[in-house]
């Protein structure tokens, strides 16, 4: 997997620079910017989930990746969440995954590049009638679980979905895994990115996610995954599970909101970046205040 080199975090005059500009240099400091996302609509139809855990979520982030009911959720929740994306000023984007409810959508299939940008491709329409209905836009894509997983390590399956997303609209983001194939390919096919870290997940050395099958995977506590957060906005880097600090591009956070803790890690990280100075904003520049 390559890597980007982090952005300097040292602050600059962003009084000259359009939003999109300015949001896309990747500058950070005290007056710097930084997305917050979460994985939503996942949960509403989920009996083990609390039914108002979106709507506690909502007001602490500045984009949402919404399930478009291949591994959670259907048409209602869709809808549901964009009204309440719509109503805390939350950018919405489409969380884009594999047919596979039994697994919330986190088992690899074994599906052509042809076959994936079809699925990406059905998602889209499929999310894009429904945001029509709240005259609003879609503002990113993001793969979920396995299919995300994929594309960060296979460079075939970042470009069908890169290409899909470009062919269904050019103006879109697509977010992916700090410096990989993901983010590389999505590039190269001339799409604007999102290079995303994670809160509530813990890092290899060469900067892939630990895997879910192992007990180390996840960040269960709100102190942690706040450090981890600073650190990687402060600093470009975060500590692998071996201790070995590697080099990211931090321009979203996400957590994920099936996570226990997840109104509590959101209300915390929202917290710790304002008292640091950094704005929340989802990209390209839109300021989220509470």
């Amino acid at each position: 997997m390559t890597s980007d080199q982090p952005g300097n975090y040292e602050p600059k005059d962003s009084s000259k620079a359009s939003p999109l500009s300015r949001w896309l240099s990747g500058w950070r400091g005290a007056r710097g910017e930084v997305d917050l996302n979460c994985d939503m609509g996942e949960g509403m139809d989920n009996p083990a989930l609390p039914a108002d855990r979106d709507e506690l979520i909502m007001p602490f982030i500045s984009s949402a990746n919404i399930a478009c009911g291949f591994h959670a959720g259907d048409e209602k929740t869709i809808w549901k969440t964009i009204e309440l994306a719509v109503k805390n000023k939350v950018t919405v984007g489409a969380h884009v995954s594999f047919f596979d409810k039994e697994n919330f959508g986190r088992s690899e299939m074994d599906l052509t590049a042809d076959e994936i940008y079809e699925l990406v491709e059905q998602l889209l329409i499929i999310f894009k009638e429904i945001a029509d209905s709240f005259d609003i836009k879609i503002n990113h894509v993001k793969p979920h679980g396995a299919l995300y997983n994929m594309s960060a390590r296979d460079a075939t399956i970042a470009k069908a979905i890169a290409e899909a997303v470009k062919d269904f609209d050019s103006n879109l983001i697509l977010f992916g895994l700090s410096g990989s194939h993901s983010i590389n390919e999505a590039k190269a096919t001339g799409l604007k990115t999102a290079s995303e870290v994670f809160a509530d997940r813990t890092y290899q050395d060469d900067g892939s996610l630990t895997s879910r099958s192992q007990s180390n995977a996840l960040i269960e506590e709100a102190d942690k995954a706040v450090q981890q957060v600073l650190q990687m906005i402060k600093k470009g880097t975060v500590t692998s599970v071996s201790g070995k600090e590697i080099s990211i591009v931090t321009e979203t956070i996400c957590i994920h909101g099936d996570g226990k803790n997840a109104v509590e890690f959101a209300k915390r990280i929202n917290e710790s970046l304002n008292q640091n100075g950094v704005l929340i904003s989802s990209p390209p520049g839109k300021a989220h205040s509470l």
